[in-house]
């Protein structure tokens, strides 16, 4: 099972493999960002923070099982704020949630506007440090926090803050020990002629994929964790495969791919980008 997409519900397809996989990098639906096909039950929808954690942690319960004993987990994720105003958010009636989102505006999230227990309107949630702690909770090591320094970050309309130009990546490992190459992603000093070691802060450019309705991490950025996370030949995996990059970063580097992905209209963005040996649609 090498250069595989499984579409299907990742917390599913994830228990069909019979391969290990060295390394895993992947974003996964931020939570509270977009409803990104209908479905009723797409992680990114849940009703509270740590209902969605709960999912994350299952989800990356399954990848630490398709892990061999030295691998790691590089996670970007995002956060999100608290939005919810009253008389806004009522409107929308409680048994909504158990449908499917047929009369909301396509990509709208329809848990926006809930209230929530212990959040403020316009509070910071939290939400990459709430999940790296539950992993680490589960058994995951939190090894590193990464910075993703967005020199183009989107713009914002708001006025009573900064305009947000960073992510987290997290650095966790499923053992004590694990693999990591730390002299393939060292980088020239400011003279050019020796080597030093990579710092915790990436400065790496959003790169808008103009075929891909949804937001993709740029190649740049996962490039130096498949490199220190995998050794040539190994397998890299991606739970959210969504447009490919995951899978064409890897090939491009020698590693073979598996990745699972929601929606199999993906199927040629992911196809222009990288060869797909078996293409497979769980029964």
């Amino acid at each position: 099972m090498k250069d595989v997409i499984l579409f299907g519900d990742c917390r599913d397809t994830l228990k069909q493999f019979d391969e290990k996989a060295r390394m895993c990098v992947t974003s996964p639906p931020y939570y509270g960002l977009r409803d990104y096909g209908g479905e009723s039950n797409q992680i990114g929808l849940e009703q509270t923070p740590e209902e969605y954690i709960q999912e994350m942690v299952n989800v990356f319960r399954l990848v630490r099982d398709n892990l061999t004993d030295d691998g790691t987990l590089w996670l970007n994720i995002g956060d999100s704020y608290y939005n919810y105003r009253p008389g806004k958010g009522e409107a929308l009636p409680k048994q909504s949630v158990s449908k499917t989102n047929q009369d909301l505006p396509q990509g709208s999230n329809p848990r926006r506007g809930r209230r929530l227990e212990g959040l403020k309107e316009k509070d910071l949630i939290g939400i990459p440090w709430m999940l790296a702690f539950a992993l680490r909770a589960d058994g995951w090591y939190l090894r590193q926090d990464i910075i993703w320094s967005k020199p183009n970050p989107m713009p914002e309309s708001v006025r009573d803050r900064c305009t947000k130009s960073h992510e987290y990546i997290f650095l966790l490992s499923k053992s004590q020990k694990y693999y990591f190459d730390v002299n393939s992603i060292k980088e020239p000093t400011i003279e050019g002629n020796s080597l030093k070691r990579k710092k915790s802060v990436w400065n790496v450019k959003l790169k808008p994929n103009k075929k891909a309705h949804f937001a993709t991490y740029p190649e740049e950025l996962i490039k130096p964790c498949i490199l220190a996370g995998s050794e040539e030949n190994d397998i890299v995996l991606d739970p959210f495969m969504g447009s490919g990059t995951t899978a064409a970063v890897a090939r491009s580097l020698g590693r073979y791919y598996i990745g699972c992905e929601l929606h199999e209209e993906y199927n040629n963005l992911i196809q222009e980008r990288v060869p797909v040996n078996i293409l497979s649609t769980p029964t």
